[in-house]
């Protein structure tokens, strides 16, 4: 639920979000067995039409600032298919004071396969943000994350100067951790990104990590939708793609792509093109 501001000291409104999913394989399709939503996280199920199941998140709150927090948290069950994307572009506001926070929780169980797909966060100068990702994986599992941020809003001619984002990857698969990352940019961004070790005067960035059986045949057909734009790499069963681009447009035209090759021609969800 979202606090209130206190009479006695002032304390500003934050916004507080929990949602949790978790599907169960019934007569050969994905279903809902558990589901919770709490304060401005909502989950919405729409029709697939199809024996997989997509879960839009979506929060209510319109955006974040220092001191919201909101948690995720999915696990798929054996043998299930699930999607999960966003309603919109996370947008990361000016923090007065403190840090926003965003936390994932996603367990994928044998035979299962999730795909990670929220849209662009967009962080604002002089946001806050404190982002992390954990996802426990069984032997057979197969998963498929995004991750992409884009410094301000191009077109509107926005820019990040200042601020914080912290973004650190957890994924363990029967209980190893088979790949982690942190990456933190603090303070005065502008001249951290203009770096040719960073983004060499580029606004957007994006990594995908799949996990599965397929990680190392999809790695040419990867490498051809990304040209001289982004890296990919493959071993111990994982696949790793880094993405820089001039805008989130740019970014989109190498992200969608790159991600149906993942998801074997799959597209990306529709309320990614709305």
């Amino acid at each position: 639920m979202q606090q209130q501001p206190s009479a006695n000291t002032g304390t500003p409104q934050r916004a507080r979000g929990k949602g949790r999913l978790v599907t169960k394989l019934f007569d050969g399709r994905t279903r809902l067995a558990e589901f919770y939503q709490e304060g401005c996280a909502k989950i919405r199920l729409p029709d697939t039409f199809s024996p997989e199941m997509e879960a839009i998140l979506i929060n209510t709150s319109g955006g974040l600032t220092g001191g919201d927090a909101i948690e995720w948290s999915v696990a798929a069950s054996a043998s299930t298919k699930l999607t999960v994307t966003t309603q919109a572009n996370e947008k990361v506001y000016k923090a007065a004071a403190d840090t926003a926070s965003v936390t994932t929780r996603i367990s994928v169980g044998e035979q299962a396969s999730v795909c990670w797909l929220p849209q662009e966060t967009i962080l604002f100068d002089q946001s806050a943000l404190s982002r992390r990702l954990e996802v426990e994986l069984q032997e057979t599992s197969e998963f498929l994350g995004v991750e992409a941020v884009l410094m301000g809003r191009q077109a509107m001619g926005e820019t990040l100067n200042r601020g914080r984002f912290h973004d650190r990857w957890r994924v363990r698969r029967a209980g190893c951790l088979i790949h982690a990352e942190e990456m933190r940019l603090d303070g005065e961004i502008d001249r951290l990104s203009v770096l040719p070790a960073t983004l060499g005067s580029q606004s957007a960035f994006a990594t995908l990590l799949y996990v599965g059986p397929l990680a190392e045949a999809h790695l040419p057909r990867v490498r051809d939708c990304l040209g001289n734009a982004g890296g990919a790499s493959h071993w111990q069963g994982k696949l790793v793609v880094r993405l820089i681009a001039s805008s989130g447009y740019e970014l989109r035209k190498l992200l969608v792509p790159v991600i149906a090759v993942l998801r074997n021609g799959a597209a990306v969800p529709k309320v990614w093109n709305i």
